[in-house]
């Protein structure tokens, strides 16, 4: 009974060929491959029941012979409607506003206050996310703090307000009738969930710079999971990018040297981590993808989602004890509820910002804003938390930014000739 904590303990040192620090893994049950078990068994807890729901309502046709105040509900969770809508055009986005009789003026100002807002957000949410992941809380002359662990629990309170924001946005405007079985999100939120604590986990082990050019690199398994979940199909200029990201992202992380700070070494579980956070988030993309081929709009699958991120969280955070525990820690630093509140505000808002800036002017301008606010990013991070990047990782960060811009242009070229296309003819998928 005692091999399995020994085992995992011996892990972190075998894995990256030398000792943790004490700060960092002050024991075998601070290691994330434990933690990433017990929260998938806490999760398990709660899918494995539900799946012997859904398989039992099914054989017993339920749609046909159910009765009583719980049909509508059983209904809507395991059948749905089933109605089914015509694949749009950019995959998961809904149709564009072509803005009609608006002036200049207004456009520009509608971009302005896009960009700042997406600005906004994700680069407060990333000075955030490096702050409570990376710095220890409640340090004085005599205490030298401590740090907050539980990745967990910073997925649930992100989730727990986007949900909000969600439902109260579903309540208060008019959306398209719901027609996909509610268990459907549940696969897209677990992998959500397994995303972003990969993402938060990760930066105990890499630097913040790091991990966002990682996230850059993720168009490759994306493709891969295209090709996987929705028999995707891409362009020669596609394969080539997605090389070229590759080859900035390894120039950057071979960029490192043994004699840096311990923030900016990229370890052998930081690349785990990362490498777990670009499979699951690729997954994620591409069963949502798949997901919007029923009516629905991306507000009510942003509601749907996080619906099943907060059931499995919370029951997990409950089964393990760490809810409470958490907010103990939340009780002993004022100033850690501050930055975990305006972390998930950040997230929510930048999700809304996302759906708005995509409606009114396009994917392309979108992710254009996106990548820039990657630069930004990267700079922020260098010039707030003192990380030191090489000529040679300098060059690997702008080959990956001069590749991801080629993306956009290459992708908006193939969009207009693919509207003076035959009729008959149909364009090649992307993601």
């Amino acid at each position: 009974r005692f091999c399995l904590p020994l085992v995992l303990a011996s892990l972190p040192t075998m894995a990256t060929g030398e000792e943790i620090p004490s700060a960092l893994q002050d024991s075998w049950g601070d290691f994330w491959l434990f933690r990433f078990f017990v929260n998938a068994a806490g999760y398990a807890s709660i899918v494995v029941p539900g799946f012997l729901l859904i398989q039992y309502f099914k054989r017993r046709n339920y749609l046909e012979t159910g009765r009583g105040i719980c049909f509508p509900v059983i209904k809507s969770c395991v059948f749905g409607s089933e109605v089914k809508s015509v694949h749009q055009e950019d995959g998961s986005l809904p149709p564009r506003v072509e803005p009609t009789e608006s002036s200049t003026a207004r456009q520009v100002f509608k971009l302005l206050f896009c960009a700042a807002g997406l600005q906004a957000s994700y680069l407060t949410w990333g000075v955030l996310q490096e702050r409570v992941m990376t710095r220890t809380y409640g340090a004085t002359e005599t205490d030298p703090g401590e740090k907050f662990k539980d990745s967990q629990f910073l997925v649930f309170m992100n989730r727990i307000l986007a949900f909000t924001v969600a439902g109260l946005y579903c309540a208060l405007t008019k959306q398209p009738r719901h027609g996909a079985p509610m268990y459907k999100y549940s696969f897209a939120s677990l992998s959500n969930i397994l995303s972003s604590w990969c993402q938060y986990e990760a930066l105990k082990y890499i630097s913040f710079p790091t991990q966002v050019l990682a996230k850059a690199s993720k168009v490759i398994p994306v493709m891969m999971m295209g090709k996987l979940v929705s028999h995707k199909s891409y362009e020669y200029w596609e394969y080539l990018t997605a090389a070229l990201i590759s080859v900035g992202v390894s120039m950057f992380l071979l960029s490192s040297g043994p004699n840096k700070h311990m923030s900016t070494v990229t370890t052998f579980s930081g690349v785990v981590l990362l490498a777990g956070y670009i499979i699951f988030d690729s997954f994620t993309s591409n069963w949502q993808d798949a997901l919007f081929t029923y009516k629905m709009s991306p507000v009510q699958m942003m509601f749907g989602v996080n619906v099943f991120s907060c059931l499995f969280t919370v029951g997990s955070l409950l089964e393990q004890g760490a809810l409470l525990e958490s907010v103990r820690f939340m009780a002993r630093h004022s100033e850690f509820t501050a930055h975990a509140v305006l972390l998930s505000v950040c997230s929510a808002c930048g999700q809304l910002f996302i759906f708005y800036t995509i409606n009114q002017f396009g994917a392309a301008v979108f992710t254009i804003i996106m990548t820039l606010r990657q630069a930004f990013a990267i700079l922020l991070s260098c010039l707030i938390y003192g990380h030191a990047v090489t000529v040679v990782g300098g060059l690997g960060v702008a080959v990956v930014f001069l590749a991801l811009f080629l993306r956009v242009y290459a992708r908006s070229r193939m969009k207009k000739r693919s509207k003076k296309l035959p009729p008959g003819e149909t364009p090649v998928q992307k993601v």
